[in-house]
């Protein structure tokens, strides 16, 4: 009862969470490949999956949005829809370092959008119908639209998006707190029917010892290898983060390339790829390419620059890429082949999480001796 109240429910918890932002995190990259609505892609009178960025201008009717671009103002359905709310960022680049936790995207109901402040720049993406004598954005069962409310940089979201897009502690989800009730009253329970028992007093004891079990890694000396385990916790999400930087260029790599020079066409038609140089060329330190991940160790690796592809000359036959005209399409480089990048880190955040979950147990395996021996010298 105790295993299955305080361990299996939340841990069950935890991963329909980190599930839950996975496909938040899968559902804006694959919604940064549909081509950005503008006036022109109305006038051609083709429904389909779109992209589109503007400022937050009203809400009618209780349940449509209204944003507005430079060019157009399309209403936008909420019902069914996925909406979240980026926090205010500090700076718009990708920072040196950062807590995965502090930036957590806050989802909402449709019906709490009057939180936002009008003028507020909005991300919208799914799919879009011909509705009315009008164009709008409507959910769909197997397509929901995605709605993101944002403050800042367009350029910045992208990173900003899929580098914040987890849970802040998965272990801490929705079902936590029932299960800890449930599994309180259980021993509880336990307890009282027990109580009048003599035959039964050390399962009543041992109901009592279970119903602190979720204090147990906040009392010393199990506190210690708590905070470490937070510690150690938290380097694994900074290394998921940037594995999923790592991977933000690949969405647009041709199938079956793994690595070396590459180019293709962005959704707009602009030229978009990768060039590999064996050491970071001056060009680069003057256009000032940005690091996607901020840890740069492995430089003997080669460098990989993603952007927008110029023509190249004779003299100069592989440019370095610039920034593409579309805000999200990826811009900067990497110390090394992305895809090895990925994997490396997803291995080390994996041990990472290993290490910090033998840890925890270790703190509370010692409580319980501790408190056992106490017991035991009491009856």
């Amino acid at each position: 009862m105790v295993v299955f109240w305080y361990v299996l429910v939340p841990v069950v918890g935890a991963f329909i969470s980190r599930h839950a932002w996975r496909v938040f995190r899968k559902r804006f990259d694959e919604l940064r490949l549909r081509p950005l609505l503008d006036y022109g892609h109305c006038q051609q009178a083709e429904e389909g999956a779109y992209r589109f960025i503007g400022g937050f201008e009203s809400i009618t009717d209780g349940h449509t949005l209204w944003v507005k671009s430079d060019t157009l103002t399309i209403p936008v359905a909420l019902a069914g829809a996925y909406i979240y709310i980026l926090p205010i960022p500090e700076d718009d680049t990708i920072p040196e370092s950062f807590d995965p936790g502090a930036e957590v995207p806050e989802r909402i109901r449709w019906d709490q959008i009057s939180v936002v402040t009008e003028g507020a720049r909005v991300f919208v993406g799914g799919p879009v119908i011909h509705q009315a004598k009008q164009w709008r954005f409507v959910s769909s069962r197997e397509h929901p639209l995605l709605i993101i409310f944002y403050d800042g940089n367009d350029r910045s979201l992208t990173a900003r998006a899929i580098r914040a897009g987890r849970h802040k502690n998965e272990y801490w989800n929705a079902a936590t707190p029932y299960a800890f009730i449930a599994g309180t009253f259980c021993q509880i329970s336990m307890a009282v029917s027990f109580l009048s028992r003599p035959a039964f007093r050390l399962t009543t004891i041992t109901a009592m010892i279970a119903l602190f079990i979720p204090l147990l890694p906040f009392i010393p000396p199990a506190f210690l290898c708590t905070v470490l385990s937070r510690r150690i916790w938290k380097r694994a999400k900074i290394f998921r983060a940037y594995r999923d930087l790592a991977r933000l260029p690949l969405i647009y790599m041709p199938r079956g390339r793994r690595s070396g020079t590459w180019e293709c066409r962005l959704p707009e038609g602009e030229r978009y790829g990768v060039v590999y140089y064996a050491s970071l060329p001056a060009e680069a330190l003057e256009i000032q390419v940005p690091l996607l991940i901020p840890e740069t160790e492995n430089k003997k690796a080669g460098w990989y620059i993603f952007g927008s592809i110029p023509e190249g000359s004779p003299t100069n036959p592989h440019p370095v890429p610039r920034e593409p005209l579309d805000c999200f399409a990826t811009f900067g480089g990497v110390p090394g082949n992305p895809v090895k990048l990925a994997l490396r880190y997803t291995i080390q955040a994996y041990l990472l999480e290993l290490g910090a979950t033998l840890l925890l147990l270790t703190g509370i395996g010692i409580n319980l001796f501790f408190i056992v021996i106490i017991m035991l010298a009491l009856i």
